[in-house]
């Protein structure tokens, strides 16, 4: 199983932005910090949680289980629908990445078990 953890970030609203995502599992760890252009929080959330889904299939079409602490995302990813039209098909983009892999769970988190992430969308906008 690989364990997904996405958390996007943003200094101001909208703001310089950053995505972060760590993959554990199945003898990998992979860690992308990105920044982006200047996004509101929400957005980068669901780039992050896009680009997590990206990462994990390229590792594996198995079980892949998905920890944000964006209820916004977990939310919309429960619900297969995002009232924002960009969300909407940033949701749609992911979702049919992750309808190919065998199981495909998320799960929110509080913000202090996704402090890894956390990290890396915040060193992502410093280096902006």
């Amino acid at each position: 199983m690989l364990e997904v953890y996405v958390d996007g970030a943003a200094a101001g609203n909208p703001g310089p932005a950053g995505i972060g995502v760590l993959i554990r599992g199945e003898g990998h760890e992979v860690r992308v910090s990105e920044p982006l252009e200047d996004l509101d929080n929400h957005t980068a959330e669901f780039r992050a949680f896009v680009r997590g889904v990206e990462e994990a299939a390229k590792l594996t079409s198995g079980l892949v289980s998905v920890r944000s602490d964006s209820k916004a995302v977990v939310s919309a990813v429960e619900k297969r629908y995002a009232k924002n039209p960009v969300h909407m098909d940033m949701l749609e983009r992911a979702l049919r990445i992750a309808d190919g892999f065998d199981f495909f769970f998320i799960k929110w988190i509080p913000d202090s078990q996704n402090r890894a992430a956390d990290a890396l969308a915040r060193a992502a906008i410093r280096r902006k």
